[in-house]
């Protein structure tokens, strides 16, 4: 429902990091000691984000033993790259200067956004949400899939002297759906190609097209089995969304506020100046 734009992306995450951090800041007991120098269980929880995606569902307890090892290694391999003041080397202090103005941004935004992160805002976000996922309606539906008219209407004759929709979907059905009775669900308008979705909205709960319906896939018969009316999710059941629907809104708007009072001038990749000037807002 909602599209993460590249500035974005930076906002939710600083969002998503937020939360740990708050929690960690109440109960952050020193884990291990280096030579003297403290880890904090809030280092632990912070290198178990920078973990591959594939271990974050992972407990913590099964992997508190492998980030312990990892951060105390940091530490002893740092110590001796200042003992030879590697941390003094230009491109080492580069480094550490991106560094320190992601962590600058990241906690800025943090902190802006979560002031700013009202129950008023979230309330006019699903508001505007809810507009936008107007109440749908949806059809349950079974369908045989013939390769020809006239095999369509020969099982139509067969469906209109008594024959199981199901059965026959079993035994004649050509479509992958076949093996379930031709069950294809719940569906929206506009999930199915065209001329389906238009026969099988047309029709009411135990019906049967009474003439095949063509689309590239072959011929169709179709058994509409119920219908109903979804309604827009509540408020609780999106807060995660809303919320972070609401965080990108404000940390966006507020990037677009600072460009707006600064002198950006942009080069091409080469460093020559743009044909079109260079300031831009």
């Amino acid at each position: 429902m909602l599209r993460f734009t590249l500035r974005a992306s930076l906002i939710a995450f600083a969002l998503m990091l937020s939360a740990p951090f708050a929690a960690q800041a109440q109960n952050d007991p020193v884990v291990a000691t280096v030579n003297g120098i403290e880890i904090f269980r809030s280092d632990i929880d912070e290198a178990r984000l920078r973990l591959p995606e594939r271990f974050k569902e992972v407990p913590v307890e099964a992997v508190f033993g492998l980030l312990i090892n990892s951060l105390v290694d940091s530490k002893l391999v740092a110590a001796e790259a200042r003992k030879i003041n590697l941390h003094e080397d230009e491109k080492v202090r580069k480094q550490m200067a991106r560094i320190e103005e992601q962590v600058l941004e990241r906690t800025f935004l943090i902190a802006y956004i979560e002031q700013r992160i009202t129950d008023e805002a979230l309330e006019a976000q699903y508001e505007k949400m809810s507009k936008e996922a107007a109440v749908k309606e949806e059809v349950s539906a079974r369908h045989i899939l013939l390769e020809t008219e006239a095999q369509a209407m020969e099982v139509i004759k067969e469906l209109e002297g008594g024959a199981d929709f199901a059965e026959l979907a079993k035994t004649r059905s050509k479509g992958p759906s076949g093996a379930t009775g031709g069950d294809l669900g719940f569906f929206a308008e506009g999930q199915m190609v065209p001329a389906f979705s238009e026969a099988a909205f047309a029709m009411k709960p135990g019906e049967v097209t009474k003439t095949p319906v063509q689309t590239q896939f072959g011929w169709h018969v179709i058994k509409v089995e119920d219908r109903r009316t979804v309604q827009p999710p509540k408020l609780e059941e999106i807060a995660q969304e809303l919320r972070q629907a609401v965080s990108r809104e404000i940390g966006t708007n507020y990037l677009q506020e600072l460009r707006k009072s600064a002198t950006i001038i942009r080069f091409n990749m080469d460093g020559t100046p743009l044909k079109d000037g260079a300031a831009t807002q």
